[in-house]
């Protein structure tokens, strides 16, 4: 199995998560404050800098409020690198 960070996928999530962190008119802090973590974590996982499991992306989907299944499916109709 290939790194995952900077992966195609990857680079998909982060894009994914930005997306539907602004069509929810939401900041980053803002983001940050529902996920009782600070900003600069949501900057690092948004920039491509750091990864994120399961757990952590139905806390984004909570916090942003989007269907972690449609992440997946994004995320599945890209190839492996």
């Amino acid at each position: 199995m290939s790194r995952t960070l900077q992966s195609g996928r990857h680079k998909a999530l982060t894009q994914f998560l930005i997306e539907k962190r602004k069509k929810a008119g939401l900041t980053q802090a803002e983001v940050a404050k529902k996920l009782r973590r600070y900003q600069s974590f949501v900057a690092t996982v948004e920039s491509g800098q750091r990864k994120i499991d399961v757990i952590e992306l139905l806390a984004f989907a909570e916090a942003i409020g989007f269907d972690p299944r449609d992440a997946i499916k994004r995320l599945s109709s890209i190839k492996a690198d």
